[in-house]
């Protein structure tokens, strides 16, 4: 039986979200560090702008086709651009921010905070004398913790994760469940999602003829502050050298990151990305879904890959590339306009065209 859907709660619904309020119209506009005119108003959620009610606040992004529910929108008041602002309808409050989405982020956050962390160690935990946790930290159910960890305050470790021998874990970290961790140190705020793997072995070996001789590996994983590492996604440790996320990255859900990789600060590593081993990353740069880098590459800061494209050179600051092998996106799409015209007209530069051609037949 499909249950029945309450389209008030379609957004932060109550039974998964942790909601507060209301909260008045200047709370909001504070907290979004938005401008607003005054007005004796109080918000109770935040919706969508096709859903929205006279008790609910909205965002609307700087794209033109979003005007047409920005003009029907029910909500109390909406988040929006400089741009967008006379576009709200009369009844509602037009909370004007110059980066829509991040004030959007903050209003989120007002009315759907985390939950606090609930200090104690749930008794099917298993931790080792020499562990020392903060007594603020939440431990959950079958939880193992080895020797010598260390784990700051106010962190949240969820259930059947497991943290090897000597991690070492900042403050406000919060693990998901199923996650596991060895050989690694981690800085504050770092969020890794369910089912992440970090810290297990790189895939090292080398081929002899009678066979492959494992290498060891015996460098760790350093997480710097604020990273947030994807549900199942892999790091390996290091050969020699560790391997290092930078602070402020994002890696998505499903992304491979091999052994001696180090990667720069406020990096964006898409789903299934593929990072093979000693390739170094620069700062901001950007992997979209299921690029793929060969190893011993030195990407440059700011670069910004396509989606699905095959990395096998290195690239300078600020680049932007797409294919297989990655090419500048230019360059791509100019060969790909060239092809195009090739087709229609029928022919190919270099294509066997001799009056006399005949097709190839099947000899019995």
């Amino acid at each position: 039986m499909t249950p029945g859907v309450d389209r008030s709660a379609l957004a932060g619904d109550p039974r998964f979200f942790r909601r507060v309020g209301p909260h008045t119209l200047a709370a909001v506009v504070d907290a979004a560090g938005a401008d607003a005119p005054p007005r004796r108003l109080m918000l109770h959620r935040i919706a969508p702008l096709a859903v929205a009610t006279g008790e609910d606040v909205s965002f609307c992004l700087n794209n033109r086709k979003y005007l047409p529910a920005l003009a029907a929108t029910q909500a109390a008041a909406v988040v929006v651009h400089p741009d967008m602002q006379d576009r709200v309808p009369e009844t509602a409050v037009a909370i004007v921010a110059s980066d829509p989405l991040v004030a959007w982020s903050k209003v989120a956050a007002l009315f759907h905070p985390q939950p606090p962390v609930k200090p104690g160690i749930h008794p099917s935990a298993i931790i080792a004398a020499s562990a020392r946790i903060d007594p603020s930290v939440e431990i959950g159910p079958l939880v193992v913790i080895g020797e010598n960890v260390v784990i700051g305050p106010r962190c949240r470790i969820a259930a059947m994760v497991v943290i090897g021998d000597s991690v070492e874990i900042g403050r406000d970290v919060r693990i998901g469940p199923h996650a596991s961790l060895t050989h690694t140190l981690i800085g504050d705020r770092v969020y890794i999602y369910p089912g992440a793997r970090i810290g297990q072995d790189g895939f090292g070996f080398a081929m002899t003829p009678e066979g492959f001789h494992t290498i060891p590996q015996v460098g760790r994983v350093l997480i710097e502050d604020d990273v947030e590492i994807g549900a199942n996604t892999t790091v390996d440790r290091g050969t020699l050298e560790d391997t290092i996320i930078g602070a402020g990255t994002r890696i998505d859900n499903l992304v491979q990151i091999g052994h001696n990789v180090r990667i720069g600060r406020a990096c964006v590593l898409v789903a299934q990305v593929g990072i093979s081993g000693s390739t170094v990353l620069e700062d901001h740069v950007v992997l979209a879904g299921q690029a793929g880098l060969a190893g011993h590459l030195r990407i440059g800061a700011g670069t910004r890959v396509g989606g699905q494209s095959g990395v096998m050179a290195d690239l300078p600051p600020r680049s932007e590339v797409i294919g297989s092998p990655a090419q500048p996106v230019k360059t791509f799409f100019k060969e790909i306009a060239t092809i195009r015209r090739w087709i229609r007209r029928g022919s190919i530069p270099g294509q066997c065209d001799r009056p006399d051609a005949t097709p190839n037949r099947d000899v019995d």
